[in-house]
């Protein structure tokens, strides 16, 4: 029952009704005197008043000569995918009509994904192609001032340090700053968007893990830049 829809008169609890079998027998059902309250948000399959006869009460090999079948599954793209690839392989002719889906779009969804994926792995090559050139360059550039600090006595602990400083706070101010805005741009289009989540914690360990991790790979590459090695070419040079 559904309270936007009148009531059906002639559903009466206790009421028998015969329904029409595929092998020429009739299956008689009785309206149950219980009933559920549901408010379904179109499109849906649900509009008024409706009987569901479960499954199991049909005899086997047999399916009801007129009504739809209907099956309730999760809505993420991949379990529709699924479920009808599933009926495709049972019954191939069997006209399946997805209630609020737009298969194209889930076609488009998964280019989409594809193109996404793609562009992630390349931008993550790229940028740390970027930064090994960065910090290489750095520390060329400094080895002068690394072998006058050698000679004045700086211990290599001290020098490392300082490298991985100079390195690290950069990356984790820029990364800090840029998950931050992500999040407020994806909760802003939440929010705009007026869908029933507005805060999207789910990702955000992830996301804090993968910064973690890129920020140790910063350090650790950046400690072998350092070197004692004293040249007189460089403190000339310096």
């Amino acid at each position: 029952m559904d309270r936007n829809f009148p009531i059906d008169s002639a559903a009466i609890p206790g009421k028998t009704f015969p329904f029409l079998l595929s092998n020429g027998k009739k299956l008689e059902i009785t309206v149950p005197q219980e009933s559920v309250t549901v408010r379904a948000y179109q499109p849906s399959e649900f509009a008024g008043p409706s009987l569901l006869i479960p499954p199991s009460l049909i005899p086997p090999g047999v399916v009801l000569a007129e009504g739809s079948l209907v099956l309730l599954s999760d809505a993420d793209p991949t379990t529709i995918r699924s479920v009808l690839d599933s009926i495709g392989t049972i019954a191939p002719t069997a006209s399946v009509e997805p209630v609020g889906i737009v298969i194209d779009s889930l076609a488009q969804l998964t280019v989409i994904r594809s193109l996404l994926v793609v562009g992630m792995v390349l931008g993550l090559v790229i940028g740390v192609a970027a930064f090994v050139v960065s910090v290489a360059d750095r520390a060329m550039e400094r080895r002068g001032q690394v072998a006058a600090l050698a000679l004045l006595g700086a211990g290599a602990g001290t020098l490392r340090v300082v490298q991985v400083v100079q390195v690290v706070l950069p990356l984790v101010v820029g990364l800090g700053a840029a998950i931050v805005a992500g999040w407020l741009a994806e909760s802003s289009y939440l929010i705009t968007g007026g869908g029933a989540v507005h805060w999207d914690w789910e990702g955000l360990p992830l996301l804090f893990a993968c910064a973690l991790g890129v920020v140790l790979a910063a350090a650790l590459a950046s400690v072998p830049m350092v070197r004692r090695h004293v040249d007189p070419e460089h403190i000339r040079r310096d």
